[in-house]
């Protein structure tokens, strides 16, 4: 089993930084910063606790003037790159949100995020500060460093995983469209990602701007219509008809009312106990199509209810294949599923409904009963 990630600051890092400080900034108290980081409950913290406690810490051994503090911080934050730094745009988030500190911190942002990602960190100064953070998301969007474009964009979605909702670009998420219209083209695909990433969020409380988006976008750069293809994958999950058709994805209508015929699901066990797997075996015939007709562009999925801890269930679909068929073809195919834990799933006990979906459309199903117990 995978370490936890909150290790990456054990002593080896702590000490380790607290040196690189003591050489760039003699009057860096190390004694001082590795005692109050690890006093007290710090075995026990999760990883943004820990995260947050030795921003804390740096607040202590730093200089109280926030501006000699990050002129402190630049003496070594080039040599301070990945994940575990995420503490340097944190410190800016913690002690730079005064109104006349507000600039200093808008470009300790734009710096530390080349380094380490400023995504959440901005998001308190979104919240405080909307329409001057749009500008200042404006001016992000067009920086030469892919890492602070995309910061543009990831630290403005409203539903960031693992950081606060920005509940008013749920509400309305207009003011922050020019931001993606600057990069729907660009040429990192780190950045692409996150502008697919940001439409589909908000395709989640805006269908029809996100629509509206795709077929204006759709077709004039292959970079762009990537963005696209990712940004509506909530919207063609939902089958939702003006999406389907911009992909081409065949419609019910088109051949008769009924894509496949004779559509099946089993499962090669009736239960299992948490941790186990089960394979699913589906099958279906294609439409009958007239000879020379197009071929059926069908996307299958098979989906779970997956049992809460509640007791509630919750449904995830999984591709299966997104491609075309000829009419009249018989289909089948088998997956594994297993139950084991995931760093973004949990699983429990219950009835689990296994079902099998075409073009967005339920076609079969079948129920797994999952146990508690161990794998033997």
């Amino acid at each position: 089993m995978a370490e936890p990630l909150k290790h990456i600051y054990d002593g080896l890092f702590l000490e380790g930084f607290a040196k690189r400080m003591k050489d760039a900034w003699l009057p860096f108290d190390s004694d001082r910063f590795l005692r109050q980081t690890r006093q007290g409950d710090w075995e026990s913290l999760e990883l943004k606790a820990r995260m947050r406690r030795i921003t804390e810490s740096l607040g202590e051994a730093l200089p109280t003037n926030y501006r000699e503090a990050l002129d402190v911080l630049y003496l070594v934050d080039e040599a301070c790159t990945g994940f575990p730094y995420l503490f340097f745009p944190d410190f800016v988030e913690v002690f730079g949100r005064k109104e006349e500190d507000f600039p200093h911190s808008m470009e300790a942002l734009e710096r530390f995020t080349q380094r380490s990602s400023a995504e959440f960190a901005v998001r308190p100064f979104i919240l405080d500060h909307p329409q001057e953070m749009v500008r200042q998301l404006l001016i992000w969007a067009e920086h030469p460093s892919e890492h602070v474009r995309r910061l543009a964009s990831e630290g403005s979605r409203p539903r960031l995983p693992w950081a606060p909702a920005l509940p008013m670009f749920k509400r309305d998420p207009l003011p922050v469209m020019p931001v993606l219209e600057k990069l729907k083209a660009d040429p990192a695909l780190y950045v692409r990602k996150s502008v697919a990433n940001h439409l589909n969020d908000i395709a989640k409380d805006h269908p029809e701007l996100v629509i509206a988006t795709a077929k204006r976008w759709k077709g004039h750069n292959p970079l762009t219509d990537w963005i696209v293809r990712h940004a509506c994958r909530t919207l063609i999950k939902r089958a939702d008809p003006d999406i389907m058709e911009l992909f081409g994805y065949t419609e019910a209508g088109m051949v008769g009312g009924r894509l496949i015929t004779d559509a099946s699901l089993t499962l090669s066990e009736e239960s299992i106990v948490l941790g186990g797997e089960v394979q699913l075996r589906y099958a279906f015939t294609t439409a009958e199509r007239e000879e020379g007709s197009e071929p059926l562009k069908l996307r299958v999925e098979y989906g779970i209810d997956f049992v809460k801890s509640s007791g509630s269930t919750s449904l995830k679909r999984f591709l299966l294949s997104d491609r075309e068929w000829q009419g009249g073809k018989r289909v089948e195919g088998e997956r594994t599923h297993r139950f084991a834990d995931l760093t973004t799933r949990k699983h429990y006990a219950g009835n689990h409904v296994f079902t099998l979906w075409v073009n967005g459309i339920e076609v079969a199903r079948s129920k797994l009963q999952v146990d508690a117990g161990e794998v033997g």
